[in-house]
């Protein structure tokens, strides 16, 4: 198994299909791109391709913006969102170093 992204984080979808999947016009997927809620990798011919897991935060965003939700609010809630998880992660981290420092072991 090679150590690169998971079939899920792999960008291999195009728009056409992305927009099947979610039922968003290809129009509305630019537009959340533009607004940076969705960060599409680019073809040698500049071809846009997408996730598995943009297909799944796509379809979030279209069922939060259903409920009134602006895109600037969703916006927000990402960027929290991932700050949450970097510091999760940092913390996560440090204990580890600091169990491998002391040589503690979890039980």
């Amino acid at each position: 198994m090679t150590g690169g992204p998971s079939y899920k984080e792999r960008k291999v979808i195009t728009i056409g299909v992305v927009s099947e999947l979610t039922g968003l016009t290809e129009r509305q997927i630019r537009y959340y791109e533009e607004r940076k809620l969705i960060f599409p990798e680019r073809s040698p011919k500049g071809n846009r391709k997408y996730s598995f897991a943009d297909v799944e935060q796509l379809i979030e965003i279209a069922n939060k913006r259903e409920e009134g939700v602006q895109t600037y609010e969703i916006r927000q809630e990402m960027v929290k969102a991932k700050r949450a998880e970097e510091r999760k992660q940092r913390k996560e981290l440090l204990r580890g170093e600091i169990n491998a420092r002391f040589g503690i072991q979890k039980e």
